[in-house]
Parts: C-alpha cells; sequence; structure tokens
C-alpha cells in the first residue's frame, strides 16, 4: 500500500485517495471524479483520463498530446473553487478549479468550469474540447435515453 501523499491536494495517502479510482472504483461525485483526474495527469495514467471522459467522446480525444503534456509537465497543485450539483436524472455538475503547472514555457495557471454527467453510477467528464454532431432533438450522448436539448445541452461547452 502506497504511503505517498495525493496529489490532488487532499492531504490524504494516494492509495485511501484517488488512487482506489485509478483502480476502478467509481469515483462517488463530480468534485472526486475532478480530483482523480488531475491525480492521473501528475501520475501520468492516460487510460483513466480517457476513460472517465463520456464514453462518445473517447474517440476524439487525442491521447498523444494528453501523454505528452502529463510527461512534460511539473504539477504544483490544485485549487478547487466550487463544486455545484444539480439533481435530476441523469445528475450533472460543475466543477470550477485553478491548476498549475510549470513545463519549458514557464509556471502556468489555468481556470476552468467543467461539466460532469453521471450515468449507470458513475461519473463522467464532459470534454468542451471534443466536438459532436449532435441536434437539439437527437438523443443525448449520455445515454440517458432522453434528447439532448432535454439533458446535456446546457453542459457542453460550459
Amino acid at each position: 500500500m502506497s504511503t505517498s501523499i495525493c496529489p490532488c491536494g487532499s492531504g490524504n495517502v494516494l492509495s485511501a485517495c484517488c488512487g482506489q479510482y485509478h483502480a476502478g472504483h467509481p469515483a462517488p461525485s463530480a468534485e472526486t471524479l475532478m480530483r482523480s483526474r488531475y491525480s492521473a495527469y501528475v501520475l501520468g495514467l492516460i487510460d483513466y483520463l480517457v476513460s472517465t471522459t463520456l464514453p462518445v467522446q473517447q474517440a476524439g480525444l487525442d491521447r498523444q498530446s494528453i501523454a505528452q503534456w502529463s510527461a512534460q509537465s511539473t504539477w504544483l497543485g490544485l485549487e478547487v473553487e466550487s463544486n455545484e450539483v444539480f439533481g435530476g436524472q441523469p445528475e450533472h455538475a460543475f466543477v470550477t478549479f485553478t491548476a498549475r503547472w510549470h513545463d519549458a514555457g514557464g509556471e502556468h495557471s489555468h481556470r476552468e468550469r467543467s461539466s460532469f454527467v453521471q450515468n449507470a453510477d458513475r461519473w463522467y467528464f464532459i470534454d468542451p474540447t471534443v466536438s459532436l454532431k449532435i441536434g437539439r432533438n437527437d438523443s443525448c450522448p449520455c445515454t440517458s435515453g432522453f434528447k439532448f436539448k432535454k439533458c446535456c445541452a446546457g453542459f457542453f461547452g460550459q
């Protein structure tokens, strides 16, 4: 069992924090998933980053760029500003955070308000960089069974 401190900033031991989600346990909340994704960038766990992105978007991810950014960055910390959870089925959430890192170009800080959806007891990141060709009356890509306009439409590109 690892005794290293989790990179997500919780102060907990990795194996009792994000490590359990990296090992396959579903994250219980959008904020927990977001924290575990940050830790995955720090640890170079590209498969985890892909598998926790909305399944319909996974094929559109640039794995090589993700791996390169992960490996060529020194991760400096994560601050979670807010976690907004919206009721309903499926459940949606926004998590606002700032991630800091250093690379060949210097030190950087990125503030983001990320969108998440829960489907089949798993939370998924809705990646705003992966475009989907979907109309408002099409079935929602989160596979909820609802039309896109009645489900995730307001959470894409936020």
